[in-house]
């Protein structure tokens, strides 16, 4: 009778060797997308990395203070978003966010933020941006205008320290509405940011996850005249431009 003899099993080395070929065929295969990726990236935050001056800041500021008079007269969104502002730490108010890709996307833009001290009054703004790179399905571009609610002390203290991720670092979520006001702004959302953007008068409920925020010291500088990072200017008080006190005190009479 003849007996069936089983193949030898591959060596293992030999399988390794092949897993490991495998796994770098995929690394080669991947890597032009994500150095696509990066640099779409850096396409998307380049005018908030450029080289800027304090006429830039004027009109940044000008812009915030136009942005946020108009989502306070969105119809559905003003009353939610004044609503919560009383109880924020900072607001980081973005004019323009720009976002558009094929294939591999990004978004990014400039803006400022403001906090309220314990005596209520809002800082001078300090200035930021804020992009984020992606890859998938997408095609088209879009230009919104965004506030992003920091409504913790760890939210406030992490964007002044250096670069952070949303969805790392700190947790965000699309700011409630639609529901009763009154029960949407007394639940402890838990989290650390709520974004309200709005695009053509629509409001568009992205939570930036993968979002970075990055400071722009050269900005600050420019604006204040002399050097000063975002902790000196929206906590200690130690520079001021009264060219933003029109912005500053919009934010006062939104929360009265």
């Amino acid at each position: 009778m003849m007996t069936r003899t089983s193949r030898p099993a591959a060596h293992p080395s030999r399988r390794a060797r092949a897993v490991a070929r495998t796994a770098e065929g995929e690394r080669a295969a991947l890597l032009p997308l994500l150095l696509a990726a990066m640099a779409f990236l850096a396409l998307a935050l380049l005018p908030g990395l450029a080289r800027a001056d304090k006429a830039d800041g004027e009109d940044l500021i000008a812009r915030a203070e136009l942005t946020l008079a108009k989502v306070q007269r969105h119809e559905d969104l003003g009353p939610y978003v004044r609503a919560y502002l009383k109880r924020a730490k900072a607001i980081l108010i973005i004019p323009q966010l720009l976002k558009g890709g094929f294939i591999i996307g990004g978004e990014g833009g400039s803006g400022v933020l403001l906090a309220r001290g314990d005596n209520g009054q809002w800082s001078y703004p300090a200035f930021f941006s804020i992009g984020a790179a992606s890859i998938g399905l997408q095609i088209g571009g879009q230009s919104s205008e965004v506030l992003l609610l920091v409504m913790t002390g760890n939210g406030l203290t992490s964007i002044l320290n250096d670069k952070v991720k949303i969805g790392g670092e700190l947790d965000a979520a699309a700011g409630p509405y639609g529901a009763g006001l009154d029960a949407s702004t007394t639940t402890n959302l838990d989290v650390d940011i709520l974004s309200y953007s709005v695009a053509q008068g629509l409001y568009i409920g992205a939570n930036f996850e993968g979002s970075v925020i990055v400071k722009r010291d050269e900005l600050n500088a420019d604006y204040y005249g002399q050097p000063a990072t975002p902790e000196a200017i929206v906590l200690d008080g130690r520079v001021a431009n009264p060219q933003a006190d029109s912005l500053r005190r919009a934010l006062s009479e939104a929360v009265r």
